[in-house]
């Protein structure tokens, strides 16, 4: 009986910690597939790479890298989670060949899953890259002979010279005149006056003749 007893107990407590270990074993998450799949060859490296786990993660502590061969890094943005799915965007020149994943990804009870996977691209790609857009050389736009009649027409057209205006011409005043007038006149007074005393001195019946000038 005691035996028996025994037994029972010991029974009881392994199913005890059966039942409290569950639950702690439940709360981790458990990677179930990716998207590239572990191993595979895709024509070209997807937009996006995908994770996908048996319970919805934490965002915080959650991170995705992804590496070319030559372990350029291709990932940009932070992870976005749906569900129970996380992904992770690629930008820029893909090249041909393998790549790694690295993740780290917070369980619903914080505990962090840590792995890598590789996955092949065939061919090369890329993704928000710009392309530049081909220049093209304007060629020059023929001008009519009437836009040239035009601009000619707009065109300023130069005013005619001045041309300076004639120099007066030398006028004598009237005062002038009328002194050469007066100096005339006196000068035709003063040559009368001469000649009529002269004409007076040679007469011999004039009072003022000298004695002796008389005819006899």
């Amino acid at each position: 009986m005691r035996r028996g007893l025994a037994a029972l107990v010991g029974l009881v407590l392994a199913l005890a910690a059966v039942v409290l270990a569950a639950p702690a074993a439940q709360a981790h998450n458990a990677l179930q597939s990716t998207d590239p799949a572990e191993g595979s060859t895709v024509p070209v490296m997807p937009e996006t790479v995908t994770l996908t786990f048996n319970e919805p993660a934490l965002f915080v502590g959650t991170e995705i890298m992804v590496h070319t061969v030559d372990e350029t890094m291709v990932n940009i943005g932070p992870p976005v989670l749906v569900d129970n799915t996380v992904s992770q965007a690629v930008t820029g020149e893909l090249p041909a060949g393998e790549y790694t994943v690295i993740y780290r990804v917070t369980s619903a009870d914080g505990h962090p899953i840590e792995g890598q996977f590789r996955f092949t691209a065939a061919e090369a790609t890329s993704y928000g890259v710009a392309t530049p857009a081909p220049t093209m050389t304007a060629s020059p736009t023929p001008t009519s002979s009437a836009e040239v009649q035009a601009g000619e027409s707009a065109a300023p057209t130069a005013s005619p010279t001045a041309s300076a205006p004639p120099a007066p011409e030398s006028r004598v005043s009237g005062g002038v005149l009328v002194g050469v007038a007066g100096a005339l006149a006196v000068a035709g007074g003063v040559a009368a006056l001469l000649l009529l005393r002269r004409r007076e001195s040679a007469d011999p019946s004039s009072p003022d003749a000298p004695p002796g000038s008389s005819s006899e």
